[in-house]
């Protein structure tokens, strides 16, 4: 027969490490503008590059804890043990795996009218050129 307080303690150990592998999986912002805003501007230039989501060595280290108090729940004894071993290496891989997918990202250099610059950086394409009169805002980057 299925001891309830078995059941809850496994739910509460799988609900902890779903909660700690989803934090180790931040996404960056779909636009973000790094200094000032709301000023006109050119386009300097456009580069493609690719921003890591989280940290694989945190997503590998919770991956294994979870895993680990998941694999202790099964069975008893030496293959309460094994099942232990296995459960904390499959986390461990499978949180690294989470944590380090990288995103594509667009980083758009502009040189303000009064000669500061600002790097964009968004995870669309930029419907712009090198030289296009842009305005940089709060809502985004808008060609002139």
């Amino acid at each position: 027969m299925i001891n309830f307080s078995t059941i809850r303690r496994a739910a509460t150990v799988f609900t902890a490490g779903l909660t700690l592998m989803l934090a180790a999986c931040s996404t960056p912002p779909a636009f973000q503008v790094t200094q000032p805003a709301s000023r006109d501007g050119v386009v300097e230039s456009i580069v493609q590059g690719q921003v890591q989501n989280g940290n694989a060595t945190g997503g590998a280290i919770a991956g294994a804890v979870i895993g680990g108090l998941l694999g202790n729940q099964v069975g008893g004894g030496r293959g309460q043990t094994a099942a232990t071993v296995v459960g904390a290496g499959a986390g461990a891989m499978a949180g690294n795996h989470m944590a380090s997918q990288q995103t594509i990202v667009w980083q758009i250099g502009v040189r303000y009218d009064d000669g500061s610059r600002a790097t964009i950086e968004q995870t669309s394409a930029p419907a712009l050129r090198i030289g296009d009169r842009v305005r940089v805002s709060a809502n985004g980057i808008q060609q002139l």
